[in-house]
């Protein structure tokens, strides 16, 4: 199975780190949150990923084109034009960054990967600004069951967020931003039929308005209740947070 991954935005509320790279390669204990985010779902087997490209994407490709240089010690041998890369430190990844444009929307991102995502049967897809310990491979297995287009995996955060409304796991709409009342919200981590694509219209569809709410309309969507660990990269003081919680040798995302 894929994973989409949104890296494209200019993540405007953190923008001491993004004036100089994109959201998602914002560090976390010396790796990208993006790192963060892949490591968790090839913890469950999913390796092959199509990263949404967008804001300084050209960091995020130099970053993957040189990945042994980031994550191995390296001799170069000037004299004889020569690199040798010790204790290569390899994932059984395949990554597609593809350009998704600037301005793009989330809809419109993904919309514009219909190419490498319409012939599977179901896919991934999450954020490049949050990372959580959420069990893919039964929220996968969940959406296999339940048999509808889409499931978003539900927490429950602070009420600054907006909430799902539910009839039992069928998500049949949107409050905005209810406040400490406990309702659950999308966390990301979806698991979409490529069918999902057609409710996008194109680059400025907000993945997250339209195609969301006429999904639950129709009775196409399902929840998949998290009640563990969700943190997104919204701030500098949600990096902050991340970043102790890394250092403390705990961190509750680290599953591999």
């Amino acid at each position: 199975m894929k994973a989409v991954i949104l890296a494209g935005g200019l993540g405007t509320r953190i923008s001491e780190e993004t004036h100089l790279k994109p959201k998602p390669m914002i560090e976390i204990g010396g790796k990208p949150i993006l790192w963060h985010i892949m490591k968790t779902y090839s913890a469950y087997g999913v390796n092959d990923f199509v990263i949404c490209c967008g804001y300084k994407g050209y960091l995020i490709k130099e970053y993957f084109a040189n990945y042994f240089l980031h994550m191995s010690d390296v001799t170069f041998d000037m004299a004889n034009n020569q690199m040798k890369v010790h204790q290569q430190k390899a994932e059984p990844w395949k990554v597609t960054l593809v350009d998704t444009g600037e301005d793009t929307l989330t809809g419109g991102r993904l919309k514009r990967v219909t190419d490498y995502i319409q012939n599977e049967d179901a896919f991934c897809f999450t954020y490049g600004d949050g990372v959580s310990n959420v069990d893919i491979r039964t929220s996968i297995e969940f959406h296999r069951q339940h048999g509808k287009l889409a499931t978003v995996t539900a927490v429950q955060p602070p009420g600054r967020y907006g909430a799902l409304e539910r009839s039992g796991d069928q998500v049949t709409g949107f409050a905005e931003k209810p406040r400490g009342d406990g309702g659950l919200i999308n966390g990301g981590f979806f698991v979409l039929s490529p069918r999902c694509l057609d409710f996008i219209e194109g680059d400025h569809s907000s993945w997250e308005g339209a195609p969301l709410t006429r999904l639950a309309k129709m009775g196409e969507m399902m929840a998949y209740e998290h009640n563990g660990f969700w943190q997104p990269m919204d701030t500098l003081r949600d990096k902050n947070h991340l970043e102790e919680l890394w250092a403390s040798g705990k961190a509750p995302w680290k599953i591999w």
